[in-house]
Order: C-alpha cells, then sequence, then structure tokens
C-alpha cells in the first residue's frame, strides 16, 4: 500500500520497497486514489496484439472461403472436412465449405451469394481499418513525444549537470562553489536541496491574507541556495531573487506564477505570508515552468533559500565545451574531495526519462502497425491473385476487344481500393476517439491535425495500390490466347 510521511512540514510519498513492482505498473494516483499506471500500457498492447492476431485468422478465413469453389467437388466426394479443420481461425471456413450440397457441388451450380461476398469485402475493410488506426496511432505518439521533448519547460536544462554533495564538499559548500565557478566552461554553478524534475517535497502549511478555512493547497517546495534561480535560466515575473547584496534571505519567499493565482493575491511582492507558522514575505514570482513531465500540471510552487539545507550541486556548462570542462571538474573534484568519485548526471536526461514508457510505445506502436499493414497486405495480395485467376477469360475477352493494360489494371483495382477509402471512412472517427483518449493523459499536448488522418489514409491507398498493382499488371499483360484456349 502507498505511504505518505509529513518531516519537517514536507509531506512525501511513496510505496514500501516489497511494492517496487506493484508500484511501477499501479503507480498513478488521482485525488489519492489509485487510477493505474503503466498496466495501462501492458493491457493496451496485449488488446493490439490479439487484434494482429485476429487480422491474421481473418486472411486465412478469406483465402480459405475464396478458394473454395476451386475444392468444391473435393468437398462433395468428402464432407468429413469439417472434422479436419482447426477450431479457431479454421472454423468459418470448413463451416462454409460443409455446407455446400454435394448434388450441386458435382453439378458445379455453386456460386457465391451476395452476402458471402459483401461479408468478404467486409472483413477486408476491418483489416484495413484496423491498420488505419494503428498508422493514425503512430503518428500521433511520435508527435506528442516530439513535442514533449521540444517544448519550452520555462528553464534551460541544457548542459547542466548536478551530483550530490559530499565529503568536504558538503562541509564547505561556499569554497566549492566559489572554486568550480572558476574552472573554464562552467557558466554558472549552485545548488538545491533535490532535483528540481520531479514532484519533491510540499506542504500545506502556507497561509496568507484572504485564506479561507476551505483552501487547502499542496505547494511544491524548492529549497536552493544563491544563484540557484539564474543557474537554472528560469525567468522572473515580478520583484526579484535571492541574492546576498540583501544579507540572509531566509524569511523571504519567491513563488510561481500558478501559486499566486491559486492565492488570489493582487500585487504580491511585499506581501506576507506564514510558512509552517513563521512570518515571510513574498520577494519575487517566478514564470511557470514544469517540474515534471506534461502528464501533469503545473503545481503552485515556493523557493525559500536555505544555502544550508541544500544536498545537490548543479552547473551550467559551456555549449561546445561539456568534455573539456567535465574533464577539469572530475581533476579538481579529486583534488578537492579526496576518497570520492564525481558521479554526476546531466538535467536533459532526467527529463528525457520521464518519457521512456512513451518511448517504449512509440516503438512497439511501430512495431504492431508495420506487422498489421503486413499480413493485411498478404491478404490482400492473395484476394487480388484469386480475383484476377477468376476473370482470366473476362481479361482475355477485353483485350482482344481492345481493352488497354491500364484499363485492366484499373478495373481489377478499383473494388480492392473502394474498400480501403471504406476502411478509412470507418477508422477516421475510432482512431481519433482513441488518440484523443490517449492524449488526455497529458495536461499538456498537441491538437489532432486532419493532416495526420489524411495522410494514413493516402499511405494506405498507396500500400494497397501497390498490393493489388502487382497481380492486377500481371493479369493485365497476360496473353488472352492463353486464357481462352479452353473456350
Amino acid at each position: 500500500m502507498p505511504y505518505e510521511v509529513m518531516l519537517s512540514g514536507f509531506l512525501f510519498s511513496g510505496h514500501p520497497i516489497g511494492g517496487y513492482s506493484s508500484a511501477y505498473l499501479y503507480g498513478n494516483c488521482e485525488n489519492g486514489v489509485q487510477s493505474g499506471g503503466r498496466i495501462v500500457y501492458v493491457r493496451l498492447f496485449s488488446l493490439i496484439a490479439l487484434v494482429v492476431l485476429i487480422i491474421a485468422c481473418i486472411n486465412f478465413m478469406n483465402l480459405s472461403t475464396a478458394k473454395a469453389s476451386r475444392r468444391q467437388k473435393e468437398v462433395g466426394a468428402a464432407l468429413g472436412v469439417t472434422l479436419l479443420t482447426g477450431f479457431l481461425s479454421g472454423s468459418y471456413p470448413a463451416f462454409y465449405l460443409s455446407r455446400f450440397k454435394p448434388a450441386s457441388v458435382l453439378k458445379g451450380q455453386v456460386k457465391n451469394s451476395f452476402g458471402e461476398v459483401l461479408a468478404r469485402k467486409g472483413l477486408v475493410v476491418f483489416q484495413f481499418g484496423i491498420s488505419l488506426v494503428l498508422i493514425v496511432a503512430v503518428a500521433v505518439i511520435y508527435q506528442q513525444i516530439d513535442y514533449a521533448q521540444s517544448k519550452n519547460l520555462g528553464y534551460d536544462k541544457a548542459n547542466v549537470l548536478y551530483f550530490d554533495k559530499e565529503g568536504k564538499v558538503s562541509e564547505t559548500p561556499d569554497d566549492f562553489l566559489a572554486a568550480i565557478k572558476k574552472i573554464p566552461g562552467i557558466v554558472s554553478a549552485s545548488a538545491v536541496q533535490q532535483n528540481m524534475i520531479g514532484s519533491g517535497a510540499s506542504t500545506y502549511g502556507i497561509e496568507w491574507p484572504g485564506k479561507s478555512d476551505k483552501d487547502l493547497i499542496d505547494f511544491s517546495v524548492r529549497t536552493v541556495d544563491y544563484g540557484m534561480i539564474e543557474t537554472l535560466g528560469i525567468s522572473m515575473k515580478e520583484g526579484r531573487s535571492f541574492s546576498k547584496d540583501f544579507g540572509t534571505e531566509n524569511s523571504k519567499l519567491i513563488f510561481n506564477e500558478t501559486a499566486i493565482k491559486v492565492m488570489s493575491l493582487k500585487d504580491p511582492i511585499g506581501q506576507p505570508v506564514k510558512m509552517w507558522g513563521e512570518e515571510k514575505t513574498i520577494i519575487g514570482v517566478v514564470k511557470d515552468f514544469h517540474i515534471a513531465s506534461l502528464h501533469e500540471p503545473i503545481p503552485p510552487m515556493v523557493f525559500m533559500c536555505q544555502p544550508e539545507a541544500t544536498s545537490m550541486v548543479m552547473a551550467k556548462i559551456e555549449a561546445g565545451r561539456e568534455k573539456a570542462t567535465i574533464e577539469a571538474l572530475q581533476q579538481f573534484y579529486q583534488t578537492y574531495n579526496p576518497g570520492y568519485v564525481l558521479n554526476f548526471k546531466f538535467l536533459d536526461d532526467t527529463y528525457q526519462a520521464l518519457y521512456v514508457s512513451e518511448q517504449r510505445i512509440s516503438k512497439l506502436s511501430r512495431y504492431f502497425a508495420g506487422l498489421a499493414i503486413l499480413i493485411s497486405c498478404l491478404g490482400l495480395f492473395g484476394l487480388a491473385a484469386f480475383t484476377a485467376e477468376q476473370r482470366t477469360k473476362e481479361i482475355g475477352i477485353r483485350k482482344v476487344l481492345g481493352a488497354s493494360v491500364g484499363s485492366v489494371v484499373a478495373l481489377l483495382s478499383k473494388e480492392f481500393l473502394k474498400m480501403v477509402l471504406i476502411a478509412l471512412v470507418f477508422a477516421t472517427p475510432l482512431a481519433w476517439f482513441l488518440m484523443e483518449k490517449w492524449l488526455s493523459g497529458f495536461a499538456y499536448h498537441i491538437e489532432i491535425q486532419w493532416w495526420t488522418f489524411a495522410m494514413a489514409g493516402l499511405a494506405a491507398v498507396v500500400i494497397a495500390f501497390l498490393t493489388v498493382g502487382y497481380q492486377s499488371v500481371k493479369a493485365a499483360v497476360a496473353n488472352p490466347v492463353k486464357s481462352l484456349r479452353s473456350e
């Protein structure tokens, strides 16, 4: 079960050690209630895998029933075919074949009914409909991930590395920060109590003028050293940042825009507030920035300046000088802090890690879409080959009467292309609904554009035309003498 503990006014949430696997799959909570997690993706791809399997079974049923007319006599000597046919994908062809009347079969009087042809076409429409949905899904997921990676987060995460204070660094942090700022290539450096990315510490213990007893607002808390806001390039909306020029700043606070909005404060600079019962003063307001993934809305946030409470160093490195600067920093660290190894991470890598699940979804979606399209094309290829074979004599007569290769190709292709277009009509609203549902999991997301569906439809039409076109051209260029020889 999840647990929550309050330490020195901070609220921390987590899961017992033994429940990490469950937390990974079921860790999402909304208003304190479990609302899912990565298990949603497990179920989603299990469903997609099932759909792809169904598509493959549809191919078997379609091609088996299409070939049934060529095996009518065999079925009329062998009524026990149903006992030898598989009970899954083979069950439908088995029933289809076994219902033929032996007398009619042997006389060659069995023809496909309109309903049977319609059902076969419906299966093709279903196959390509699923493929179109997956193509749209791949496009939308790619766009959302690209949006998340390129969106202006409100701070500069590029070339920012961070590491824990250890040994002498934690004993003399001011001297260490002053020293590394002199290393060529280090633009600025400061310290923070914990990583800026992530939910981190939070508190309900803030009071302000006009606060109602009903106002229960959870503020994300960041404890920083002087210069931390500047190191990350966070913009000030009004007021000022923490500065040693004003002496100790322990009684001063900086809020973000969202916090000021939820507090309904006008002219916040200089306003008195209480934090955990202590009198504080607002000296600045920073513009909103994202501390978590785009799944989550920007929370109300408060900065406190307590250098002695910080535990992590952050340093901004000049672009283009990363390798030389890091080597120089490592050499200095070994000298300054003997016995300790500089274990650092980059802030942008930490941010990218927030989207590991989405990256996996994107990759799996491409695989599933490719597999579904391939299987659908195999089925379409087989049906096109069978159709061309059934209409061999018709094609021969048309060619004798002067039909061109192009007209024959168009004749054989248009029916299949119609099915793909029908699939597009039915698949578009379904794809839109499913992807809107997926995007609703992000507090900040793209808007699905019309051209996404146009691109998916065009891709499906081109793929279908190439698949069917090969068989159509093959039939169109065949010698009509051979096809009419038996007449």
